[in-house]
């Protein structure tokens, strides 16, 4: 058997509670991100893959190497990877999808040939996005408009910003999403797996953003803002703090979507929630 076989096959030592404490505060302190005690096992599960690939056998000494400048930095950038891509899907929760068709329906009635802004946040390897950009596709063909419109998809993994720019994915993904729009909006490719048209495309920038530095992000006056799924991972106080930030993204009759259950009892003076018990959601006041 050869070495590396061998070194793969070696278990590694369980996390101890002071090496816990320090991978959870780095984390925290990066990204925002909370790994609960009930998340310990999710932790060093990826830590000890990477460890291995690696060949280091020891947590701390694998702390140290995250955290030395800009070495440590591209080695971070890499582990970010395997600790925050999240499992996602087309037209997840399908009220918050049918809310957003009927504002847009609106929006096109009262000016129907101004450009549209929509934002992804935390749109890991693309489907939310993409499903915004089909959305008000659809929007614009049965309203005839002229109206142009664009979807910016961000997220702190560059794996998955990579994956969302390449906008392939097998048969599986696309399970849930409707024949006729598969057909529509989806090329198969030779493998088997579905390309999304480059005119769609298009409509799609993705770029890299850490939503604890929402304050930087040069992004204002958003007609639709999704953010779902993605707030559970946080403290509540930085939630709300995630929150303000984006509702000061909007534009005036703006639209911002929030996974259900995400936060309990936040408020804007600006926003109005959405009176529609399937859904989590507030418009800004116009």
């Amino acid at each position: 058997m050869q070495p590396g076989v061998v070194w793969a096959l070696k278990p590694l030592a369980d996390i101890s509670a002071a090496d816990f404490h320090d991978w959870r505060t780095l984390l925290e302190e990066r990204t925002g991100v909370v790994i609960s005690e009930q998340r310990r096992a999710f932790l060093q599960t990826n830590l000890s893959a990477r460890m291995r690939e690696l060949g280091v056998d020891d947590y701390a000494s694998y702390y140290r190497q995250v955290t030395d400048g800009p070495r440590g930095a591209v080695e971070w950038s890499t582990l970010l990877d395997r600790l925050t891509v999240q499992e996602t899907r087309f037209f997840r929760h399908p009220p918050s999808f049918a809310l957003l068709e009927q504002h847009l329906l609106q929006r096109l009635e009262r000016s129907a040939d101004q450009p549209l802004a929509l934002w992804s946040v935390g749109c890991s390897s693309g489907e939310e996005a993409y499903s915004l950009a089909i959305s008000v596709a659809e929007a614009l063909r049965g309203a005839e408009s002229l109206a142009q419109y664009g979807v910016t998809a961000t997220d702190i993994s560059l794996s998955a910003l990579s994956k969302a720019r390449e906008g392939i994915y097998g048969a599986r993904r696309l399970e849930s999403l409707d024949s006729d729009l598969s057909a529509r909006y989806f090329q198969t490719q030779n493998d088997g797996r579905s390309k999304v048209i480059p005119s769609l495309a298009a409509r799609v920038c993705c770029a890299r953003l850490n939503v604890l530095e929402l304050a930087k992000a040069p992004l204002s006056g958003m007609d639709v803002i999704f953010c779902q799924n993605l707030l559970i991972y946080f403290r509540r106080w930085r939630r709300r703090e995630i929150l303000n930030r984006l509702a000061e993204r909007l534009a005036p009759g703006g639209l911002l979507v929030i996974g259900v259950g995400e936060v309990v009892g936040w408020q804007h003076p600006d926003l109005v929630p959405v009176a529609d018990e399937r859904v989590l959601a507030f418009t800004r006041k116009g």
